[in-house]
């Protein structure tokens, strides 16, 4: 084998998983070694493996190749034409190529060539992460992207009935959803605010009844909207497994469970973590006042902060507790832009927090033996709690107060 009169100076070019719109990248079409954005290597092979990055000139490598090699050609066509050429060549390799490299790991390359079906078990398990190729940009490889991403995607599973323990099939007939996610003012212009639901069986329809668990009554679906980026389309119809957005007057909460048939179901909530940084928020100005109370509710009920308040007081001062500092500051900015509320924020000692289980007629909170880094506080349902500054405040309280009977905070549903 002659060696390349031109370019590296290897005869052979090893190839793996490298797609041609990045070499089109590395080598421009302006290079004069090049012709299109492609390189001309002669006789440059392509290897279904690499155990070197180049075989030396005069020699043969004893691998397979790969049924695909480039020639120099004394002809030169358009380079849009010879880009649209090494893309469907391209586009079959990887259609004969990557059937086994999705099947394939450490020890089951070859059962999973033999069965087809356990190709996308490594997958589903969390074992094999798929790798795909292609270009947005110039849709390239998107089509064979979404075919492959839906044949890997398993199908609903059914959704455990915390009431009753069955599971609940997601080809049954009776329609069920709940609520993960809240989500205020989407559209500035309208102060909108959508519930997101995943259905867990049945089917949705515009406009039908479902009864709300939660609130213990039927309410209409009028609209439900699909979202993608910036657009919002109208859903007539979804099925389970689909997302779907519903128009929130503040009637949902996250975890919220609707469903329909004369057995009601009510799936487990999501869990909501303890809050670890705490601050005292007040309003600047005192005339914005139901700016400030709409705006805190709002973005409590989305989840991203938790607010409590002293015993017996009202909104004008609260206690916002959070996971993250960082939250503080977006709440902040959210206040400012979308409520145009500004806001002062004081840190606060305190790192623990608990639930109070005893019966508010049984004990008086005020009355407690508590040491100076504890603070009796109540959520916006009137549950109390107390907010603690070290463990050591934990234990002192419990061995002072014998019929005190506290609980770690996200335990309890109330």
């Amino acid at each position: 084998m002659q060696s390349a009169p031109y370019g590296t100076g290897a005869d052979f070019f090893l190839f793996w998983a490298f797609p041609f719109h990045v070499i089109n990248l590395l080598f421009p079409a302006k290079s004069p070694r090049f012709r299109g954005g492609l390189p001309f290597f002669p006789q440059a092979a392509f290897y279904s493996s690499a155990p070197r990055l180049f075989a030396p000139s005069g020699t043969a490598s004893s691998h397979s190749r790969l049924a695909f090699s480039l020639h120099r050609s004394n002809t030169r066509p358009p380079p849009s034409q010879k880009r649209n050429r090494a893309r469907a060549r391209l586009h079959s390799r990887m259609v004969r190529v990557m059937p086994s490299v999705r099947g394939a790991r450490s020890g089951c390359a070859s059962r999973a060539a033999k069965d087809a079906s356990s190709r996308y078990l490594p997958c589903r398990h969390g074992e094999l992460s798929p790798v795909f190729f292609g270009s947005a940009l110039t849709n390239f490889g998107v089509e064979p992207f979404l075919k492959e991403f839906l044949r890997l995607t398993p199908a609903p599973l059914p959704r455990k009935d915390a009431a009753s323990g069955e599971l609940v099939d997601p080809c049954s007939e009776q329609f069920s959803g709940f609520v993960f996610k809240i989500q205020a003012n989407m559209n500035k212009n309208h102060r909108d605010r959508i519930a997101f639901l995943r259905i867990c069986s049945g089917k949705f329809e515009r406009g039908m009844e479902a009864f709300h668990v939660q609130e213990g009554k039927n309410i209409k679906l009028a609209t439900g909207t699909s979202l993608m980026a910036d657009d919002r389309a109208i859903v007539s119809e979804a099925y389970a497994g689909d997302i779907i957005g519903l128009f929130d007057p503040g009637i949902f909460s996250i975890g919220d469970t609707l469903c329909t048939g004369k057995k009601h179901v009510q799936f487990a909530g999501i869990p909501t973590f303890a809050p670890e940084h705490f601050a005292r928020v007040t309003q600047v100005d005192t005339m914005k006042r139901k700016q400030f109370v709409k705006g805190m509710e709002q973005i409590a009920q989305e989840g991203a902060i938790q607010i409590f308040r002293d015993l017996g007081s009202g909104m004008e001062e609260v206690i916002v507790g959070v996971v993250g500092v960082l939250q503080l500051e977006v709440l902040e900015y959210r206040l400012k832009n979308e409520y145009n509320v500004d806001i002062r924020m004081q840190s606060l000692p305190y790192e623990h927090l608990r639930w109070i289980l005893n019966d508010p007629d049984e004990l008086d909170i005020k009355h407690l033996d508590l040491t100076s880094d504890t603070r009796a506080i109540e959520d916006m349902k009137g549950n109390p709690l107390l907010l603690f500054g070290s463990p050591w405040s934990i234990n002192w309280a419990e061995q002072h107060n014998e019929t005190l009977k506290l609980s770690e905070f996200g335990n309890l549903t109330f």
